[in-house]
């Protein structure tokens, strides 16, 4: 008897772990409600910023790139553009110093005023304030067994794993291979965090994450 217990306690473990639908409706509701009211407190500031990235990178000020988002499906995530075009790099992985990013560029990666446009994904139910990142395909779609519960949740604007790797650039610029060091251990690091958060998920905790983020 006590071996089927512990049996039973091992696979509970190692179950996909998601949110309940009360959870759920809790956190959707949240993310409405904020998003409309940061859109229309933040909008003039979202539009200064794109007229000064387009004079900056002499090109559209709002950089639109497809990522994975909800039960694997593409989303068009929205940012203020940070970085001028590069036909000499390939890399989808951006190190500290990356010769890409403008000055202005790094003044609103370092604010966060180049999320913002996100807002309007959080709106229209594309992204949640607190989540895994969206990532570019090749890598959360590839995600296999448990570790797809990652993808039950709305991909978020911050969250644990964003917060432990506030320095990710910085990291990677001191790796011989960065893209290779995020494959092999940043990113699966990542998704063992993102799947905790999902386990432990609260109201209050996302509002931690929220604020940790904005006094960062």
């Amino acid at each position: 008897m006590k071996r089927l217990n512990v049996m039973a306690i091992s696979e509970m473990e190692y179950m996909a772990p998601s949110l309940t639908p009360s959870q759920a409706v809790i956190k959707r509701t949240f993310d409405f409600s904020a998003a409309l009211l940061g859109l229309l407190v933040s909008w003039w500031l979202i539009l200064i910023a794109f007229l000064a990235a387009s004079l900056d990178t002499r090109s559209n000020g709002f950089f639109i790139q497809n990522r994975v988002g909800k039960d694997g499906n593409i989303i068009r995530v929205v940012k203020i553009k940070t970085m001028r075009p590069d036909s000499r790099t390939t890399t989808t992985v951006t190190r500290s110093g990356d010769p890409r990013i403008t000055p202005l560029g790094r003044f609103f990666r370092k604010t966060k005023i180049d999320e913002l446009p996100q807002l309007w994904n959080v709106l229209l139910g594309h992204m949640s304030f607190v989540g895994p990142r969206p990532d570019v395909p090749g890598y959360a779609d590839k995600l296999t067994g448990v570790e797809r519960a990652v993808l039950s949740l709305r991909p978020g604007i911050t969250g644990p794993a964003t917060l432990k790797y506030r320095d990710e650039e910085e990291i990677l610029a001191a790796q011989d291979d960065p893209e290779q060091y995020n494959r092999e251990v940043i990113y699966p690091d990542k998704v063992q965090i993102n799947l905790q958060y999902i386990r432990e998920w609260s109201f209050l905790g996302d509002l931690r994450y929220i604020l940790a983020t904005v006094s960062g």
